[in-house]
């Protein structure tokens, strides 16, 4: 099956959807630098944070070369690229991705179970899903950014920022998910890699983290999550070696 999903038909279909997209960013990239040229910014200023931007923008993307990676072996690389190349996230995707071939009747994401019917129901899943955030933008994101960036009267007399609160809790809560699904596979089921290398990732997250904070070196952020996944995966494929597996 998976030799299905990666069809040429899927591919060009993507394609001009990211096509179009790219020439939107384009569009509008010309358009904020002629802008800023009409409002008397200097060439040289606007030139090199064009450059910047753009070393920013490619760092950080070598996780999501890497979660395109690990979703193509189930879904096919046509749909993996479109969904994290528009709008999504690796956690967003694989869990929701998971939880539709489960409810479809599969045991996972398998491309061995997987059917035609299935890739159709899991991205219809996932993309509908992800439609959501957007339409509540629209309507409610100018209020609730308000609300954050400001603060209420509590959060200004404590010192706190409720948008630093509730990006924290956003990533307790999936941390203490997808950890806890781990923690049951292994339990029910003996699967100690998952868990194995979460526990991986986090340690050396933890060691970026040190060197970030406590040593100054800040231009490591932009590595951290790519190389602590990159470092993890490789630790799981010599751990599943070792143990003889394929």
């Amino acid at each position: 099956m998976i030799a299905y999903l990666n069809e040429l038909p899927l591919f060009i279909a993507v394609g001009i959807v990211l096509f179009v997209i790219t020439l939107m960013c384009i569009f509008f990239m010309v358009k904020s630098y002629r802008a800023g040229i009409t409002i008397g910014m200097d060439q040289t200023n606007l030139k090199r944070a064009i450059t910047s931007s753009v070393t920013f923008s490619a760092l950080p993307s070598i996780s999501i070369l890497l979660g395109v990676i690990a979703l193509s072996g189930s879904l096919g690389i046509p749909l993996s690229w479109l969904r994290l190349s528009v709008i999504g996230s690796l956690q967003y995707e694989l869990n929701v991705a998971d939880i539709a071939s489960r409810a479809y009747g599969l045991t996972g994401l398998r491309a061995a179970e997987m059917t035609p019917s299935a890739f159709v129901t899991i991205g219809l899943v996932m993309t509908s899903g992800i439609i959501l955030g957007i339409v509540v933008s629209i309507f409610l994101l100018k209020k609730y950014l308000a609300k954050v960036q400001g603060g209420t009267k509590k959060d200004k007399k404590e010192g706190a920022n409720t948008n630093d609160v509730l990006m924290i809790a956003m990533f307790i809560g999936l941390c203490a998910a997808y950890f806890g699904a781990y923690v049951g596979d292994f339990v029910h089921n003996g699967a100690f890699l998952p868990i194995t290398t979460a526990l991986i990732s986090g340690i050396i997250i933890l060691g970026f983290e040190y060197l970030i904070n406590k040593k100054g070196m800040a231009w490591l952020e932009n590595f951290s999550i790519a190389a602590s996944m990159l470092i993890a995966m490789a630790c799981a494929v010599l751990i599943n070696m070792m143990m003889g597996g394929h």
